[in-house]
């Protein structure tokens, strides 16, 4: 692949894995069997399915997360012509290749690997993390790089030690979740003092997505092979959202993605479309949570809704 940064050896997660359940460390990856590896406090298995250590028996409410992204595996993933991927999460997390080189960083939410991709190539030590099948297409993307590691686990339940990362971020995944703030709060405890978490939600949005989640009531409930199908018509739309003053009026009585390149709109249209749980907030809102977390230097960053903030280390904790 092109570009690629690689400053670290095969991540073996030596300290840093832990227990979901009873929170017990687990072995480094270099130590577990070929199926798997067994709790040695709680007797929990954790198999090795098809290459990816999996701490979650099913993908539950995040199914169409993993035909989406198995459908378009490298959509998403830039190339020698197109750096989307890096702009885009420079501008949501406000991250810079200095703040990942060299760091262990956390992806929550990982998908196929869009992100993961960007800060492997900048030299960071990702581990990335997915509730669904997702796993396996961001596995065979970056199955090459010896400073990625893939698991599927639940971020609710992530199967880490406290304290374990220089950088958690998570881009446009919480607000899939049952509990939006549920959900940013069970990631600080495995930040590490003076550590940075950037995480990107949906904002509120304008008069089109009334129409849009009334049609989440039927789309959330249909077949996925059904909705995909009926995505692509997102593709001859565009041409006709764009048409002065007409457009204004489709566009908000039938939502889809405005995405110039075709591919991108019917991925874009499924993902809104399908998934069981969406939420929408707003900065203040976003910025109470870092705030009620105890982390400092908040930053509400330029797309909303893109917070960020810093763990504090003892003294500064102290010092507040």
């Amino acid at each position: 692949m092109w570009g690629t940064v690689t400053h670290a050896t095969r991540l073996e997660l030596e300290g840093v894995l832990a227990c979901p359940d009873c929170g017990a460390v687990l072995p480094g990856l270099d130590q577990w069997k070929r199926d798997g590896a067994v709790c040695p406090n709680c007797g929990d298995a954790f198999p090795i399915i098809r290459g990816v250590p999996r701490f979650v028996t099913m993908d539950n409410y995040a199914g169409s997360f993993g035909f989406e992204w198995n459908r378009h595996r490298r959509t998403q993933l830039d190339d020698g012509t197109s750096r989307e991927s890096e702009e885009t999460f420079r501008t949501k997390t406000g991250l810079s290749p200095t703040e990942v080189a060299g760091r262990l960083v956390l992806d929550v939410g990982c998908g196929m690997g869009r992100f993961a991709d960007v800060v492997s190539r900048w030299g960071g030590q990702v581990v990335g993390v997915d509730l669904s099948a997702a796993v396996e297409a961001a596995r065979a993307n970056l199955e090459d790089r010896p400073n990625v590691q893939i698991l599927q686990a639940d971020c609710f339940r992530l199967p880490f030690a406290r304290d374990s990362f220089d950088v958690i971020y998570s881009l446009g995944v919480l607000h899939h979740t049952p509990d939006c703030a549920a959900a940013f709060r069970a990631l600080v405890p495995f930040l590490k003092p003076g550590g940075t978490l950037a995480i990107w939600v949906y904002a509120h949005m304008g008069p089109w997505v009334h129409f849009a989640n009334l049609y989440r009531c039927l789309t959330t409930r249909m077949p996925h092979r059904l909705l995909y199908a009926l995505c692509h018509l997102a593709v001859p739309l565009y041409h006709l959202h764009r048409v002065p003053r007409v457009g204004t009026l489709t566009q908000t009585l039938l939502p889809t993605s405005m995405h110039p390149k075709a591919s991108w709109r019917v991925l874009d249209t499924f993902d809104w479309y399908s998934p069981r749980y969406q939420s929408m907030h707003d900065p203040e809102e976003v910025r109470g949570w870092l705030e009620a977390a105890g982390l400092i230097d908040i930053r509400v960053l330029a797309t909303p809704v893109s917070v960020r903030g810093r763990r504090p280390v003892p003294a500064e904790a102290a010092r507040g």
